[in-house]
């Protein structure tokens, strides 16, 4: 193999495969619908701890999927060598809030159809997309569900509690129930009639109530 014979390669031929307009136009699209993805994952983030560094991931797994995908539309070998390479890779992160997969495979998605040439689709189908997730994800229920722990001193306080709480919420279904001598402590559920919470501070001062707690309750329930 002379000099000549280096230029000549696949390698370097493969340089032309795709062109500077078309990573340009992709990875601007990929990078401008990747922001739009972390807009819309920032607004309808309802965890605990709010991770800005997934959010980013969102930006750069849209710009690095296009670029795979660009690799493997030009070159037929390049793809199978590309599925045994991306096949041994395993990811260990857990994913702590199943609304985190859909943006996961949003993201992906978009880069494969922006890196296939099909742009009014991935533009089209991601404005759509985030559009339905903002609307659904960010409605609020009229009636949002809390949970209250209550400890009393007694059964007898914990009838007057109970009572209590039903004229105040519009349903109070008991969870959990813990008795001990002396002390008893319920978990409920309730539904409450308005904003106002101030109901709390008139049943820890009720007789036989040693406390009294109210937490906003995000899990699963039936209506």
């Amino acid at each position: 193999m002379n000099f000549g014979d280096i230029f000549k390669s696949s390698f370097l031929e493969n340089v032309t495969s795709v062109s500077l307009l078309d990573m340009a136009l992709a990875l601007i699209l990929a990078f401008g619908i990747g922001l739009f993805i972390f807009f819309v994952y920032k607004k309808t983030y309802s965890g605990v701890m709010y991770s800005a560094s997934f959010g980013t991931t969102l930006v750069a797994l849209t710009m690095i999927t296009t670029v795979v995908i660009l690799a493997v539309t030009s070159n037929v070998v390049l793809s199978l060598g590309m599925v045994g390479a991306l096949s041994i890779v395993r990811f260990r992160t857990a994913i702590k809030e199943p609304l985190d997969i859909a943006f996961l495979f949003w993201s992906i998605a978009v880069g494969i159809v922006l890196a296939a040439g099909m742009i009014p689709l991935a533009v089209i189908g991601s404005v759509i997309i985030g559009v339905i997730l903002l609307v659904f994800v960010n409605r609020k229920s009229s009636y949002n569900p809390y949970m209250v722990v209550l400890s009393c001193t007694d059964h007898t306080s914990e009838l007057k509690a109970k009572e209590f709480l039903e004229t105040k919420t519009l349903r109070c279904v008991v969870k959990s129930k813990t008795a001990q001598k002396g002390a008893v402590e319920l978990n409920m559920e309730i539904r409450l009639k308005d904003d106002n919470t101030d109901f709390i501070n008139a049943l820890s001062d009720m007789e036989g109530v040693n406390s009294a707690v109210l937490v906003s309750y995000n899990g699963d329930y039936r209506g």
